[in-house]
Order: C-alpha cells, then sequence, then structure tokens
C-alpha cells in the first residue's frame, strides 16, 4: 500500500481501535513499521467525539483510521467543521461505508485534504483486502464502493458452484492470495468449511 499512501516519520496516527479488533493492528503496525508516531488513544476519550476532536487537533494527527460510524460522531460536532485539523487521509474500516454519510464532510473540506479511503477487510486476512479511494462523485452511490484489491491479494465473485458470474451479478467475494490466512489455529472442521480450494 506504499504507493497509494507513501506512511513515513512525518505521519502521526491515532491507535482508536481495542486491541482485540483486527483495526487495531493496522493502526500499530502502519504507525511503528514506517517511523511515524502512535497516539494511543485513552479509553474515555474514544467514547467522547469532543474529546478525541481535541487530541486529533493537539497532537497534529495526520493518519486517522475510522469506522463509518464513529467517523460519523466526530462529524456530527459543529467543531470537526471549523477547527484545523492535520489530518492528510482517513482511511474507513470494520463496517460497511455508505458514501452518502459523508456529504458534510465532502463539501466543507473537499475530498483531497484529507483523502478519503475505504478498505473493506476480513478478519482471514488481518486487515484489508481492498483500497478505494472516496471522491464527491461517489455521494450519489447507493452501495459501498469496495474497490480493487491490495497487491498481496486477489478477489473474485462466485456462485454457489464457484464458477466466476459476469460483472454486475450477485454472488459471493471470494479472496486469495499471501495475505491470506491458511486457516483458524485449532479448528480443522471450520478451516476446511471456509477456505476452500478454487481453480483459476
Amino acid at each position: 500500500t506504499d504507493a497509494w499512501f507513501g506512511f513515513g516519520p512525518e505521519d502521526v496516527w491515532t491507535m482508536f481501535h481495542s486491541y482485540a479488533f483486527d483495526f487495531s493492528v493496522w493502526e500499530i503496525f502502519g504507525a511503528l513499521c514506517t517511523g511515524g508516531k502512535l497516539v494511543v488513544v485513552p479509553f474515555w476519550v474514544s467514547r467522547s467525539p469532543e474529546d478525541f476532536l481535541q487530541l486529533l487537533q493537539v497532537q497534529k494527527v495526520t493518519v486517522l483510521n475510522q469506522t463509518p460510524s464513529a467517523f460519523g460522531q466526530l462529524t456530527s460536532l459543529p467543531r470537526a467543521y471549523q477547527e484545523h485539523l492535520s489530518l492528510r487521509v482517513v482511511i474507513f474500516g470494520g463496517e460497511a461505508l455508505d458514501p452518502q454519510r459523508l456529504r458534510q464532510w465532502i463539501e466543507h473540506h473537499g475530498d483531497d485534504s484529507p483523502q478519503l479511503i475505504n478498505m473493506y477487510g476480513i478478519t482471514e486476512t488481518t486487515v484489508h483486502v481492498t483500497y478505494r479511494r472516496i471522491t464527491a462523485e461517489d455521494l450519489g452511490l447507493q452501495r459501498s464502493p469496495v474497490g480493487i484489491a491490495i497487491s498481496d491479494l486477489g478477489m473474485r465473485v462466485l456462485d454457489g458452484q464457484l464458477n466466476p458470474v459476469p460483472v454486475g451479478v450477485a454472488g459471493e467475494l471470494y479472496v486469495s492470495g499471501a495475505g491470506l490466512a491458511r486457516g483458524y489455529l485449532n479448528r480443522a472442521g471450520l478451516t476446511s468449511e471456509r477456505f476452500i480450494a478454487a481453480e483459476g
């Protein structure tokens, strides 16, 4: 993802999420493996949008990772549109993103500074599978735009018989590649049910 984000020592990240939620893996190692600063958000601050907004400003956070619902609480504050923030990227994960909920933010801040990125993911890939930059053009979408696979993963939409479906036809998303886990620890039955061999 380096070509997309260019994270580095000048970045300040928050660890907003519980370490029990795989999103925290991205927050912790995204910061530390690129030489950035990691601000551990106290639990009570994570539960107060007002206090969290102040932390973002005081700590000059540049990389913010949020579930869409948590970001919605933050953007419901009038101060979110009045205060100067150092954000250069907001990354969404953990739940489906409804682009329409970003309308007020984009109308005020634009879609370039900070960039808004939707990253769909599943626990079996810890953490992300896809990348999709959200722009003002996406505000009319009635679905969560998933995007393209990150470089160590592949994606295919298949039917119930594991055959590829044509573009626009509903199916199930299958993920493959080096970034996918090999199975569930000590759960052979569940592994054989969920981790399947598919042609191609």
